[in-house]
């Protein structure tokens, strides 16, 4: 009978002690709660809530929603849309590269995707750090300021969705970015040979007209970039190069792509 007491006050101690972890694992739930009272939302909860901060414009809490979503389900119904949303509220934000390397992420997870070509339209945005307005065409001369690099992934990523997918929603406002872009890089080109031009640097002004003549030779700017070649031929006292120059220029003169002739 006497080892029945000590027995008592083990077990007694023992349950105090649950009692104790029960009460401070509560605590520190309900601690947790008031410094994200998401915890403890369903995957319907946090979509939601991402999508109202999402059409609100709230890019910062939505990306903190779709990334919380991600985390917690995976696999859950929601996984894939929210990654691309994300996507969409990271670029929106003003973070362009995490918005690429997310797009570039989804692409490779989910490459037969129904909406690869919307990925890929956002990542080709995201490169040019553009607005997202599919009828705001941009100027070729602004687009011409832009890293040539930057031009020409968001070409290649636009050229890709048209080839995979003719027939996207999408298509027809890439063309037409495209189209955007092959000017963008001819004038950019263009200004670049004229700057060596105008600091007597004719040998380098030549070159870069050539690439004009050789790469975008369906755009305006091969005619200007032809008679830059003749005057910088005349200024090196090449007088037949720049005479075969100038008659090239009279056959070719105004000949230039339909789609791209307006800027």
């Amino acid at each position: 009978m006497k080892m029945e007491f000590p027995l008592k006050r083990l077990v007694m101690r023992a349950a105090a002690l649950v009692t104790v972890t029960l009460a401070t694992a509560s605590c520190s739930w309900l601690q947790s709660l008031e410094t994200d009272p998401t915890l403890d939302w369903s995957a319907d909860k946090l979509y939601s809530e991402a999508r109202i901060a999402l059409d609100d414009s709230n890019w910062t809490q939505a990306k903190d929603y779709y990334q919380k979503l991600e985390a917690r389900y995976p696999f859950g119904q929601y996984a894939q849309q929210a990654q691309i949303e994300l996507i969409y509220a990271t670029w929106k934000d003003g973070d362009a590269p995490g918005a690429v390397q997310a797009a570039d992420r989804f692409l490779r997870s989910y490459p037969n995707h129904a909406n690869s070509d919307y990925v890929m339209y956002l990542k080709a945005l995201a490169t040019l750090n553009e607005t997202d307005s599919w009828f705001n065409i941009l100027a070729a001369e602004d687009l011409a300021e832009r890293d040539a690099n930057a031009s020409r992934e968001a070409f290649d990523t636009l050229k890709e969705l048209v080839l995979r997918y003719p027939q996207s929603r999408f298509a027809p406002e890439a063309r037409r970015r495209m189209h955007g872009l092959v000017l963008a890089q001819a004038e950019h080109e263009l200004k670049t040979a004229q700057y060596y031009y105008v600091r007597h640097a004719y040998v380098a002004a030549i070159e870069r007209a050539q690439r004009v003549v050789s790469e975008f030779q369906q755009t305006p700017f091969r005619d200007d970039a032809l008679e830059l070649i003749a005057n910088a031929y005349d200024n090196l006292k090449m007088p037949d190069l720049a005479a075969d120059t100038r008659r090239l220029l009279e056959l070719n003169k105004g000949k230039v792509n339909p789609a791209l002739r307006d800027r």
